[in-house]
């Protein structure tokens, strides 16, 4: 059976299907959040909240005519009704079941609004199974329960994919009116204040007005232009919570198909950031949970005999710091086995002499391409596995990626992102003519490089304070040509190992910039992750930093008496490393 528009409402009904998809998917997501609440936590608030969810799909499925997915959803409510009765208890299988459901029901719902509205062979199969349910308390073929096992092990069918499915929403946001009506009001309030410049400037001569007019009115416009900004940056931020809870699915099911136990707690869902930057951060935050659940969360079993409950907690946490917005995920599992990384790290070649590794650096060396201290290749990668991609990832959005563990008592590992990626408060500095941007708040300082330093070299190591600073010359890494000033300046840049330098011509101030994507041609184009346009017209691009750093931290190992503890260079060892692991 299809579905189609009435009759003469072909722009209305896609109009009308556009708005029932949004609200079907937030249904559907709440539907499994509260199952896995309800599993939790059982109790007659829960399941009555459940019970209301189920019955506004159903409502809204049968208001369009969709006739299959409202069959499917009153099947489910049966079964959410026996519970409500008292018929059934809540139950591990029972969950199981429903959950399984819920992805038919979004199967069925993304199918209706594709004009196919009919229930197929594997629908009708999972109805059947919520009948019998319903009937007996037990799905067809399920293992009887275990009392003595803790809950969310047993299941009454496995799931057909353990993977999180991507939203195919799209791009479009949720605005709060009294935003909406604050930026019109401001965008009248600014085409006045320009009416009123354009009549000042044209009987300016006239009537002697006097500079100081001029910037007054100058200095009304740009607050107005500031709140504007402000107001339309707002517009694009989104709270966190929505992906957070999306996860706590992903947990349940993929600690279950281990034979673990394992909760997400969720802080800070009200926390808003960019939507851009959300939608940037969801496959780094899906590795970061599956290699806890892989590598950091212990099997009931063990973390009993280590004094710990045996459900395994991780927690999901958001919070802003300056301008940027912190995410953290921590576990409280075995930890890094350092021992066990040193091993991995010598085994494969990867580090000259692991032994005399601090634990910080032997820590960064999960965030080697393709390394894992995993005995095989699973489905779940590694604590390593995928960390590379994590933080590749993280610093293509200008962010950090920082890790932090106990042995024996869990990590954390913490994301800091920026607000926005439509605006940065960047410094720029000029090579040549032509003028570079890096976000502000990496800079530590500027200093002038030392007279001694020779002007040829790309790189090098200088003192500061005592210290040994690698520095880069931006003209000879970027291939700019041209003959350097008798005077350079060193912009200092933190980044997560301690600080490197950039050597440039010039320094020109902070300033927001309006980022700009870069054109097909220089995408791939190695340090540079960007562009904007400057206050003279001119095009500024702004700086990948995180490359850069790594290229002058490199560069250093190679110097003459810089000490480090990795092999210089790294990549041919990695390189290595990865090759044995092919073969195996």
């Amino acid at each position: 059976m299809s579905s189609g528009p009435p009759p003469g409402l072909g722009t209305e009904w896609q109009q009308v299907l556009g708005i029932f998809a949004d609200e079907a998917e937030e249904l559907l997501c709440a539907m499994e959040q509260a199952l896995i609440a309800l599993e939790a936590d059982p109790g007659d608030e829960r399941l009555q909240a459940l019970f209301r969810v189920a019955h506004t799909l159903k409502g809204s499925a049968s208001s369009l005519g969709f006739q299959a997915l409202t069959d499917y959803v009153h099947g489910a409510e049966d079964l959410l009704q026996a519970l409500r009765e008292r018929r059934l208890s809540v139950s591990e299988p029972l969950v199981s079941l429903l959950l399984g459901s819920v992805d038919h029901l979004r199967e069925l719902t993304r199918a209706a609004l594709a004009g196919v509205d009919q229930l197929g062979p594997a629908h009708l199969a999972q109805l059947e199974k919520l009948r019998a349910f319903g009937a007996t308390g037990q799905a067809p073929g399920a293992p009887a329960s275990r009392p003595d096992f803790p809950l969310a092990l047993d299941s009454a069918e496995e799931l057909p994919r353990l993977e999180v499915r991507a939203s195919t929403r799209g791009r479009s946001v949720r605005m709060d009116v009294e935003r909406l009506d604050r930026i019109v009001t401001l965008t009248a309030e600014l085409s006045i204040a320009r009416g009123r410049m354009t009549r000042f400037l044209m009987e300016a001569e006239s009537s002697g007005a006097s500079w100081e007019d001029a910037v007054a009115q100058q200095r009304e416009m740009d607050q107005l232009f500031l709140d504007l900004q402000d107001q339309v940056m707002k517009v694009r931020m989104v709270p966190v919570g929505p992906l957070f809870r999306h996860h706590l699915r992903t947990v349940r099911d993929l600690a279950r198909s281990q034979g673990k136990l394992a909760l997400l707690e969720l802080e800070g869902e009200d926390v808003e950031m960019d939507t851009a930057v959300l939608e940037a951060v969801r496959e780094p935050l899906l590795h970061l949970l599956r290699n806890a659940l892989d590598h950091g969360i212990e099997t009931p079993e063990e973390r009993r005999a280590a004094g710990k409950d045996g459900c395994g907690h991780l927690r999901l946490r958001a919070f802003h710091d300056g301008g940027n917005v912190v995410v953290e995920l921590s576990d409280d599992g075995r930890g890094i086995q350092r021992e066990r990384v040193r091993e991995r790290a010598r085994e494969y070649g990867l580090v000259a002499a692991p032994e005399r590794l601090r634990d910080e650096e032997v820590d960064q060396l999960l965030f080697e391409p393709g390394f894992s201290t995993a005995h095989a290749v699973t489905e779940l990668s590694g604590r390593g596995v995928g960390m590379d991609v994590v933080r590749r990832d993280i610093e293509a959005l200008r962010g950090t990626v920082a890790l932090c563990s106990q042995e024996g008592r869990g990590t954390t590992v913490t994301l800091r992102l920026p607000l926005t990626l439509a605006v940065i408060q960047g410094f720029a500095m000029g090579v040549g003519d032509q003028v570079y941007v890096v976000p502000i708040e990496l800079v530590q300082e500027c200093i002038e490089l030392p007279p001694g330093a020779s002007a040829g070299e790309e790189a090098g190591v200088m003192s500061l304070r005592g210290q040994a600073l690698p520095y880069l010359r931006l003209r000879h890494v970027l291939g700019l040509g041209g003959t350097a000033p008798a005077r350079e300046n060193v912009v200092v840049l933190r980044h997560p190992d301690g600080v490197v330098g950039l050597a440039v011509d010039e320094l020109q101030g902070e300033g927001q910039r309006v980022i700009r994507p870069l054109g097909r041609l220089f995408q791939d184009t190695p340090g540079i992750s960007g562009s904007t346009i400057l206050g003279d017209g001119r095009v500024g691009l702004i700086l990948d930093t995180p490359t850069l750093v790594r290229r002058a931290v490199r560069r250093a190992a190679e110097a003459p008496g810089y000490i480090t503890p990795l092999e210089s260079p790294v990549e041919p060892a990695a390189s290595r490393y990865q090759e044995q692991r092919r073969t195996e």
